[in-house]
């Protein structure tokens, strides 16, 4: 009877794994001639990286495609077994930043953060949406919109009242500015790089 109870979470938790380990940047990089997406700019696997090969489509796809990743498996996850979209959501949340296909060297979960954020709970979404773009658009900095609108998942969450939720996106916003620490550190000392600028 326990393995019965254990198999929908566990089954949840390596679908949304599995799902959210699929390295959709590196392989429309590839699929597209523009090389090792691993050996580009800053190596990311992510929709910031794909934008300096200079393909905008791209860049959109993997964005488009990360987000799809994390919204599928929570819907997926919770249709096969009702109960386990959260864990589903971690699961993918990891397989994006930890995938076993590429060394566990993976991306640093923005997009795929908010993808499990508009699966979980749609207007949650909408604030890490409007959060993202707001700080993107005045200040260009990929890395702090990221880790701003990761910051706002939790906070969200609580003012909505989604206190069940509130543990896992800031979980996973923490992660997401562990993830960032070199980025904070060019922050800090003012030499991190804009959207639309090269690298010094």
């Amino acid at each position: 009877m326990g393995d019965i109870i254990w198999a929908g979470p566990v089954a949840a938790l390596v679908l949304g794994y599995l799902l959210g380990s699929i390295p959709f940047g590196v392989l429309l990089t590839r699929a597209a001639g523009a090389g090792d997406l691993r050996q580009i700019g800053s190596g990311n696997i992510g929709a910031t990286n794909v934008l300096r090969t200079g393909r905008k489509g791209l860049a959109a796809a993997t964005l488009l495609l990360d987000m799809a990743k994390g919204a599928a498996a929570v819907l997926i996850a919770e249709a096969l077994f009702p109960g386990t979209a959260v864990l589903a959501g971690l699961g993918a949340f990891f397989g994006h930043c930890y995938p076993v296909w590429l060394k566990f060297r993976g991306g640093k979960g923005v997009a795929t953060l908010m993808g499990i954020v508009v699966a979980l709970h749609w207007p949650s979404g909408l604030v890490y949406a409007a959060v993202w773009l707001g700080v993107l658009a005045g200040l260009r900095i990929s890395s702090l919109a990221g880790m701003t609108a990761a910051i706002s998942a939790p906070v969200s969450a609580a003012f909505f009242g989604k206190i069940g939720l509130v543990p896992l996106l800031l979980a996973l916003a923490l992660v997401v500015i562990w993830k960032h620490r070199e980025n904070i550190e060019r922050l800090l000392s003012g030499t991190e790089p804009r959207i639309g600028k090269k690298r010094g």
